[in-house]
């Protein structure tokens, strides 16, 4: 091949620009993990400035920054029903007005109750992100660079943790009762340019195919996908998994609830009678989260963690709310670590502390090592399988009510 042909056919590799094009949506939706880590650096700043002009106590103050953890429940339990009502994409959305109402509030306020109002609006906010962009970043990367992908909204953090800080640096010399506010206030710009850049962001193809929208999800994957044929292969996985027929292709179907996502069925398979496939999903994805935040890693630095993992392994039916519970008990322990590590380091001083949480590190590891199976370069619908869950007979069984009711409604 002449070297002209070569050097045009590498111009237009598809599986190049389909990898930018999952690379620039997971850039985009990394954007509310940004403004995540801003409300948690920018706080770290602003207390010492809030307690000076609101004269509060540093129990306050212990409590206006941990608060947030507990607070972000609300968020991240809410946003796996959202997820699965309006779609991943919009769910972006209701973070970004969170975290936007949340830095008015707060750089409105006059007082402390009206701080603390500002901060659990802000909180929601922290559990909508917190859950939505790993959850549709991983939907959203081919299997090939989902790894490399997935990590963006952890190391996004930093970034928002780092201009956190830079806006407490920039915002110090203003008057004392200004600065604090502004500190906080400016954190709104950003969740303006969050939703509007949802814009651009295509809906997850997994939850198109939830839908019945498979045209809509089809033309996704052929763009994330690395090859025409990874994308048929996928979407016919992803078809399986939500209980539709392989041979029906048409652009709109009806999807069967149980398999869709129906909120009880899938309360009842995650936590009242879980199958024992099921269960070690679960067991993993809450392994993962608690081990993360009760070693304390996060009093180092927040990093592309273990736990990016745990929103890839749950089933597609049950992925938003499944990664919501891991969420919360993220957000419990990193509460109860974060309101308690003072009186910890009192009563068995800060070395002590920190060698309980280096224990807890080992207890990890052995966790870590044995119930967690390698998991590299698979599709999420693959990954099921590798904890044991087999669907083949509820797919069998939902094909066929599928059927019945295609005969029950035709003319």
């Amino acid at each position: 091949m002449p070297e002209s042909t070569k050097l045009t056919a590498m111009a237009v590799d598809p599986k190049k620009k389909n990898a930018s094009y999952a690379f620039t949506c997971a850039i985009l939706a990394s954007m509310a993990s940004i403004i995540l880590g801003y409300d948690i650096g920018v706080m770290s700043g602003a207390s010492l400035y809030i307690k000076k002009d609101l004269k509060i106590t540093d129990v306050q103050v212990e409590i206006l920054m941990g608060i947030l953890n507990i607070y972000s429940l609300v968020g991240s339990f809410a946003a796996g029903r959202t997820a699965d009502w309006i779609g991943r994409r919009f769910t972006v959305v209701f973070a970004a007005a969170f975290f936007f109402a949340g830095a008015l509030l707060m750089g409105f306020s006059g007082d402390y109750a009206t701080l603390m109002v500002g901060r659990f609006v802000a909180g929601v906010g922290v559990g909508y992100a917190i859950m939505i962009a790993p959850v549709y970043t991983a939907e959203i990367s081919p299997a090939s660079s989902r790894g490399f992908l997935t990590s963006f909204p952890e190391v996004s953090i930093n970034l928002g943790i780092l201009l956190g800080y830079v806006s407490n640096y920039a915002f110090a010399r203003l008057p004392l009762s200004l600065g604090w506010r502004v500190m906080l206030g400016v954190g709104a710009a950003p969740s303006v340019l969050l939703a509007l850049m949802v814009l651009g962001m295509p809906e997850s193809p997994r939850w198109l195919v939830m839908k019945g929208r498979l045209a809509d999800a089809k033309a996704v994957l052929e763009k994330i996908a690395d090859t025409p044929e990874e994308a048929s292969e996928r979407l016919a996985d992803i078809k399986a998994a939500a209980g539709i027929p392989d041979d029906l292709d048409g652009d709109v179907v009806t999807v069967s609830k149980k398999r869709g996502g129906e909120e009880g069925q899938v309360w009842r398979e995650l936590v009242v009678s879980p199958t024992p496939a099921m269960r070690r999903i679960v067991l993993a994805a809450v392994g993962l989260h608690f081990f993360q935040q009760a070693s304390g890693v996060d009093s180092v630095v927040l990093s592309a963690r273990a736990c990016s993992r745990a929103r890839a392994i749950f089933p597609l039916r049950a992925r938003a709310l499944g990664f919501a519970v891991a969420v919360a008990c993220n957000r419990v322990t990193s509460g109860v670590i974060s309101m308690t590590f003072l009186s910890l380091s009192s009563a068995i001083t800060i070395g002590g502390s920190f060698f309980l949480y280096a224990a807890i590190s080992s207890l990890a590891w052995v966790f870590f090592f044995t119930r967690l199976p390698e998991t590299r370069g698979q599709t999420l619908e693959e990954i099921g399988k590798v904890f044991g869950m087999d669907d083949t007979a509820m797919e069998a069984e939902d094909s066929a009510a599928y059927r019945e009711r295609l005969l029950a409604t035709s003319p």
